[in-house]
């Protein structure tokens, strides 16, 4: 197989660990787990689902922390290291429409596009589930627009760049509880207010994902197709199991699916992942990549109570994809 290219600048001071001696598995965790505690704020019940960016000379991130009324709440963080964290003590306070009052807000992605920080989050209107859209340039202002789909909807993920002269953010239409089915799917925007062209990019299939399955990271550009890593649920008598994949989506056509993994890269077997407010989840929501290096640092929730780390090199991922291919499109 040919190397795959990266469209990334180089990221010098991404956190990494090598493959501990003997593993084999294409994805490994970082023996730091969890990054962060469920109490790292003294208001916090929770913090798990975050998204993280390159910031300065280190790094920013919007994480997901449940109080201790369980009310989801959206606080930034900055790390020298990507791996030790320092989260702001108030949640954030949306800059938006009038009409547009702050409800809830869970399971954050942040994207880096045209010179400013994009925040896509599971945002509440009229106590329902729906896509919330806000920028920042300094994570400190934050200026919310318009909602970006009606309810119900949740895993909007957008996408670092212009696709056809448009905007670009996947989702996951769903209901107002604990959704039992949810695809993938690809929407288009002129200006990231108004959006259409909705095409499906993905179904469930069987086995780890065959309940429903959403986008995770900010996809990622390579020669190969758009990265994407994704969380698969698995509905059996022990409820429900969260669990990571990755698939290729095309460049210029990113709802056309070229590959997608039938086995998980990534499933709650440690501690932190299988005991939490959530049992059995691993739910990646951001991941760092170093151009030159092809090194992958990827953040996930753990059983939906800590923030956990884990990294893979993109060619081993890639070729991962490609021979673990599910035979057909579901």
């Amino acid at each position: 197989m040919s190397m795959t290219t990266l469209v990334a600048p180089p990221l010098p001071n991404i956190p990494w660990e090598d493959r501990p001696a003997g593993c084999r598995d294409v994805v490994w965790r970082s023996a730091a787990n969890p990054i962060v505690p469920r109490d790292l704020l003294p208001t916090s019940n929770s913090i798990f689902n975050s998204a993280v960016v390159p910031f300065g000379k280190g790094f920013a991130g919007v994480f997901r922390c449940d109080d201790r009324r369980r009310f989801c709440r959206l606080h930034v963080g900055f790390s020298g290291d990507g791996v030790h964290w320092r989260l702001e003590q108030k949640p954030i306070q949306f800059d938006g429409p009038d009409e547009l009052p702050f409800e809830y807000g869970y399971d954050p992605r942040v994207c880096q596009l045209e010179g400013k920080y994009y925040v896509a989050w599971c945002n509440g209107y009229k106590d329902e589930p729906t896509i919330g859209l806000a920028w920042t340039t300094d994570f400190k202002s934050f200026h919310q627009l318009e909602n970006a789909f009606l309810p119900c909807n949740r895993n909007g993920v957008p996408f670092p760049r212009k696709i056809d002269g448009h905007y670009a953010m996947l989702s996951r239409p769903s209901d107002p509880y604990h959704t039992t089915f949810g695809d993938i799917y690809y929407s288009a925007s002129p200006d990231l207010e108004f959006w259409g062209r909705h095409r499906l990019v993905m179904k469930r299939a069987g086995g780890w994902q065959r309940t429903k399955v959403g986008a995770g990271p900010v996809p990622i550009e390579t020669s190969e197709g758009w990265l994407l890593i994704y969380h698969g649920v698995l509905q059996s008598c022990n409820g429900f199991t969260y669990s990571a994949g990755a698939a290729l989506l095309d460049l210029q056509q990113p709802w056309k699916l070229i590959a997608r993994t039938g086995s998980y890269i990534l499933s709650p077997q440690m501690p932190y992942e299988c005991m939490g407010d959530t049992p059995n989840v691993v739910f990646p929501c951001a991941a760092l990549c170093d151009g030159p290096t092809g090194r992958l640092a990827v953040y996930y929730g753990g059983a939906d109570t800590v923030v956990c780390l884990a990294y893979t090199h993109v060619q081993e991922l890639v070729e991962f994809i490609r021979a673990d291919n599910l035979s057909g499109r579901f």
